[in-house]
């Protein structure tokens, strides 16, 4: 007789627990289902096609790119780079003005002893589709000499070029010549310290904002033109090898990537955007999502109306 009480009651706490439909959109966060995905270094939302995100493997893969749809996790098409020479460490994809895609081939395993890096360059496919596409690989030198990096980011208003390098004790922001050239060595020159062992970075759409990730910690800057002014430090998600960054297409949201098989990309309110000025945002990217907030106040009516619905059948019962 207890069965169709405990029934309702698991049907009820399953209710409170369920997320809305709104809270389930690929920018509220989504996992990547493709298994041959299995070391996710890079993320780049499209504006092209909406909810669509670009990533790649790390190495030892291909020249291939992931056009992954976020409602689903699932790859909805694979573009194979041509005209290029084959890729040797794969770490950042970013997407500039016109919708080109970026892909840095700038990791260098060995700390920093390759002489030169790579970029490649191709248009966005208007149609999504496997196909090949013919990308323009550029020669990468730092002012500086041979660096180890993992972040690539295009201007999305300028179209320039930046990196990033990777020191666990602090590197800099790298600037290229105003315009990338297939005509000898593009020399990227170092001009701002950042604090943080960094492993991606991403503009924010209109371009006023830079936030940069490590494996534990974020900072979030204004960008001034590439004169840097910290604002504040970014609650980046515990992930296993966290190695990817990208805002989602609107500038709402930072989503954050990480290496791995089914592996998560995570949301968080984006600082400074109109979704992140709301009352349940006001803590930045660190802050509870306000879609969440809403299914846990959703979920609250539920589990109160459901227990007003227990007590209310146990009532009869004993008057039965």
């Amino acid at each position: 007789m207890r069965r169709p009480v405990a029934l309702l009651a698991g049907v009820l706490l399953t209710g409170a627990l369920a997320v809305p439909a709104s809270a389930a959109d690929g920018d509220e966060g989504f996992t990547i289902r493709d298994p041959r995905i299995t070391e996710s270094s890079g993320l780049a939302a499209s504006r092209l096609h909406p909810g669509i995100y670009w990533t790649h493997n790390d190495s030892d893969d291909g020249p291939y790119l992931y056009a992954v749809d976020s409602a689903t996790g699932r790859t909805v098409a694979r573009i194979t780079l041509r005209g290029i020479g084959a890729p040797r460490d794969v770490e950042a994809i970013s997407i500039g003005p016109h919708n080109e895609i970026y892909v840095g081939d700038i990791g260098d395993n060995l700390g920093g002893k390759w002489p030169y890096v790579w970029i490649y360059r191709l248009p966005e496919p208007k149609t999504l589709k496997d196909a090949t596409v013919t990308a323009t690989q550029y020669v990468v030198k730092y002012e500086n000499g041979p660096r180890d990096a993992e972040s690539l980011l295009v201007h999305p208003k300028t179209g320039r070029v930046y990196i990033i390098d990777k020191k666990e004790d602090g590197g800099h922001l790298y600037e290229g010549p105003a315009t990338l050239s297939t005509s000898g060595a593009n020399v990227f020159k170092p001009i701002a310290p950042v604090d943080l062992w960094t492993t991606d970075a991403a503009f924010s759409p209109d371009g006023r904002h830079l936030a940069v990730r490590g494996y534990f910690g974020g900072i979030y800057y204004d960008w001034n033109g590439g004169d840097l002014h910290r604002k504040s430090r970014l609650e980046v998600p515990l992930q296993g090898q966290g190695e990817s960054l990208t805002y989602s297409a609107d500038g709402t949201k930072l989503m954050y990537g990480s290496e791995g098989t089914n592996s998560p990309v995570q949301a968080k309110d984006a600082p400074d955007a109109p979704a992140a000025k709301s009352p349940s945002a006001a803590g930045g990217s660190g802050s509870t999502d306000s879609s969440t907030d809403s299914g846990v106040k959703y979920g609250a009516v539920i589990v109160i109306v459901g227990l007003a619905a227990l007590f209310g059948l146990r009532r009869l019962r004993r008057r039965g």
